[in-house]
């Protein structure tokens, strides 16, 4: 064993560089990245969220009363007019005048009927009043507007559409409160009219309701009922909306029809025939503010106009309305602007969903096309590289503090039925990891110990020492099989071959966070490797396991410390300098996965950091002719497809299950989800079947899709995050704990 110290280390830790110094202040910076990245995360969510409440009924219409009691109700309530008031807390009706009609709209608005409504009453000089639904008013505020700069009035009918009779206060005070603020934020107006969905007469009120009435009278609301229905919801032709909506005996009514809810072509065909025959009749049209009006003077509407017989206030303003200040305004407004931010939001990420969608299955269709011809092409009888390699080679194994591991590394090392030298380069280690690995007396090991510089310069020192013009490089906590290096080098029996990517496996798999990554190794990467095997355009050599060519290593200037994926850099410079680099699945090296949560996030936010810099530093490679041209052709393009663009709008499909399956339709989406998870499943099924694992480890793939995946898809996010934002990130050690032994028992 031979032990060499470079003159210049004198056994003290040297000064930091500026970029390390630059990367330390840089760290304390990632805390609010991660931050910033959980917040735009969570402001998607809330968008879809907003969205999905906007466009759907929450909590259903429970509306099953039959025969239910009206005991509590009085009995002149329920034998009086459509409008019910609680001024002075006597519950008070009003009937409408005769030859009078209130007309009244509900559930809108509506981008289709809602104008053409407005447009005949414009037409006719007619005013009508319109119960709005929230969540549709703060989707076409601007039709709201329109509605009242027209001279109409406005009422609440609730922000969900849903019946209040079986609803906490609490409901049905939010349900009343988003419509007012939806309102003054659509037309800076709030309203004391309300009418309930699913109501009719006043007859029809019961034990249920009552109450909700009672309790919007204290707080000052109006409830409107109606004395004749158009029924033009049921679609029965215009001549019956016509006859259905008209009072017998000339009496007052107030009348309903539908500007929304549904497809309205007969209601906007019956409603100026509707006018027309009313007007002839000597009827005159009034607001719900109008016949109040009427009532507390005593006298008759005296016709006219709809302006003049509409109950219209001073300022413009309609009896019911109020002009909305203060924070109620700004809420209001704050309302409309995350609304149209949704608005806009949700179709444009449905877009994205399908894209992502196309580009997922794309991708695992051409993993599983091309990982089989690569399993065939590779393990034919007759396949050959060439003549045998035989030759010895360097095996470099960068240590700093790996003592827990190190002697596991070495010892399986020495069992390796190909000549090898190992060359351990401690890297200013402060555990004893030198005194460990040559306590071992174990033949053909030289210890090089230099100062700490980082993984890349350890390596580069490692090959400077080597002696064999094939050079393996490993991780410390790596443990070899004794075949290994033997199928690892065989490849570089044809000239072109520069490197070699080996098999990683995960080894402390028995763990729940092992075997999640254990998964990932076996579908994700190794299934990857074969599909870039074949297509020429390997991105990256896993640290754990590689082989290369000394003078193809020196050539492109060694392993470079400008990105945090060393490994990633060199495979893309080699591609670029005219090599081939391959994958070899006979390869096998054991590999501790971080153990915990926290290191995870260390060790693939590093991974994936540093691959969006080594695709920055390579970015010349897309308009390069010759080797470097085609992997910018054809390397590029997959690698930021596929492990950047893809899984960064991933999480679109389980945020678009869960809106489907809250808002939408519970079945189908959990079917449309299962069915992706199947298709993993068949992936990962194949993947295991060409590396010969064990099944009883895709049990596990359903628990790793609802929780580790998602974990993956917030570091690749913080990644992009600190990239956008011009961060710069360490090298993070991850703590061992030298569980990986002999790849027996692992399982």
């Amino acid at each position: 064993m031979t032990t060499t110290t470079p003159p210049s280390s004198g056994g003290r830790r040297r000064a930091p560089t500026r970029i390390e110094r630059a990367a330390g202040r840089a760290a304390a910076l990632q805390r609010p990245r991660v931050l910033l990245a959980l917040l735009l995360l969570l402001a998607l969510t809330c968008v879809m969220l907003l969205d999905g409440y906007l466009r759907a009924e929450v909590g259903g219409d429970q509306r099953v009363r039959t025969g239910a009691s009206a005991s509590d109700v009085p009995d002149d309530v329920l034998d009086g007019g459509p409008i019910l008031t609680f001024r002075g807390g006597q519950a008070t009706t009003v009937s409408v005048p005769d030859k009078t009609i209130a007309l009244t709209f509900d559930d809108g608005p509506d981008p289709t009927w809602t104008p053409q409504v407005l447009e005949i009453l414009e037409k006719y000089d007619v005013p009508g009043t319109f119960f709005l639904v929230g969540s549709m008013v703060s989707r076409y505020p601007d039709i709201v507007e329109d509605m009242v700069e027209q001279g109409n009035e406005v009422g609440v009918h609730t922000f969900t559409h849903i019946d209040l009779s079986y609803q906490s206060e609490a409901r049905v005070t939010r349900e009343i409160e988003q419509t007012q603020l939806a309102l003054a934020g659509a037309a800076g107006i709030t309203t004391t009219l309300f009418r309930a969905p699913y109501s009719s007469e006043t007859d029809a009120i019961d034990n249920y309701s009552w109450p909700v009435y009672e309790k919007l009278g204290e707080d000052g609301y109006t409830s409107v009922f109606i004395d004749t229905d158009s029924d033009d919801w049921k679609r029965p032709g215009v001549s019956k909306i016509v006859d259905w909506a008209t009072p017998e005996d000339d009496e007052g009514a107030s009348v309903l029809f539908h500007d929304a809810g549904g497809e309205r072509s007969q209601t906007i065909e019956a409603l100026p025939k509707y006018i027309e025959k009313m007007k002839a009749k000597g009827y005159t049209f009034t607001t719900i503010s109008g016949v109040m009006a009427d009532q507390q003077a005593g006298q008759q509407p005296s016709g006219g106009p709809g302006a003049q017989a509409s109950g219209i206030q001073g300022g413009g303003l309609q009896a019911a309305h109020h002009r909305a200040t203060g924070t109620t305004l700004y809420e209001g407004r704050a309302l409309i602007a995350a609304v149209a931010v949704a608005e806009w939001t949700v179709p444009a990420l449905s877009v994205g969903l399908m894209v992502v969608g196309v580009a997922v299955m794309g991708r695992f269709g051409m993993m599983l096309i091309l990982a089989r011809r690569h399993h065939r092409k590779r393990n034919r009888r007759r396949f050959s590289w060439g003549p045998p390699v035989t030759g010895p080679v360097s095996v470099i194994v960068p240590a700093y503090n790996e003592k827990e591991c190190i002697a596991n590394t070495l010892q399986s090392l020495a069992r390796s039925t190909h000549p090898i030298e190992i060359v351990v380069v401690d890297d200013g280690s402060t555990d004893g990891t030198a005194e460990i690995a040559e306590s071992l007396g174990l033949p053909n090991v030289r210890v090089v110990r230099q100062a700490n510089a980082g993984k890349p310069a350890a390596l580069n020192n490692g090959v400077r020492n080597a002696r064999y013009d094939i050079v393996v490089m490993m991780d410390g906590d790596t443990v070899f099989e004794p075949d290994t290096v033997r199928h690892l080098v065989q490849p570089f029996a044809d000239p072109g071959v520069g490197a070699v990517a080996g098999n990683a496996k995960v080894g402390n798999r028995r763990t729940l966070i092992g075997a999640w990554q254990h998964i990932e190794y076996v579908m994700g990467f190794n299934l990857d490797r074969r599909m870039y095997d074949l297509l020429r355009c390997m991105p990256t050599i896993p640290g754990a396991i590689g082989a290369f060519r000394r003078e193809a290593v020196l050539e492109v200037g060694g392993m470079s410390e400008d990105t945090l994926a060393e490994d990633t850099d060199i495979t893309i410079a080699l591609h670029r300098a005219g090599w081939r680099v391959v994958y070899q699945e006979h390869a096998r090296a054991w590999t501790e996965a971080p153990g915990s949560l926290k290191q995870l996030w260390s060790q693939r936010y590093r991974w994936s950091y540093g691959t969006m810099q080594a695709l920055w530093k390579h970015r010349g490679s897309l308009t390069d002719r010759g080797p470097s041209g085609r992997f910018g052709r054809v390397g590029m393009p997959l690698v930021v497809l596929f492990q950047i663009v893809t899984p960064v709008f991933a999480p679109l499909i389980d945020v678009f299950t869960v809106y489907s399956m809250v808002f939408v339709d519970f079945r189908a989406a959990l079917l449309a989800w299962l069915g992706v998870l199947g298709v993993q499943l068949l992936c990962a099924a194949y993947a295991f079947r060409l590396d010969r694992e064990k099944y009883r480890y895709l049990l596990m793939m359903p628990l790793q899709q609802l929780a580790y995946r998602q974990m993956m898809y917030l570091v690749l996010i913080h990644s992009c995050v600190t990239a956008l934002t011009g961060g710069r990130l360490r090298w993070q050690k991850l703590k061992r704990t030298g569980e990986v032994g002999t790849p027996a028992g692992n399982g």
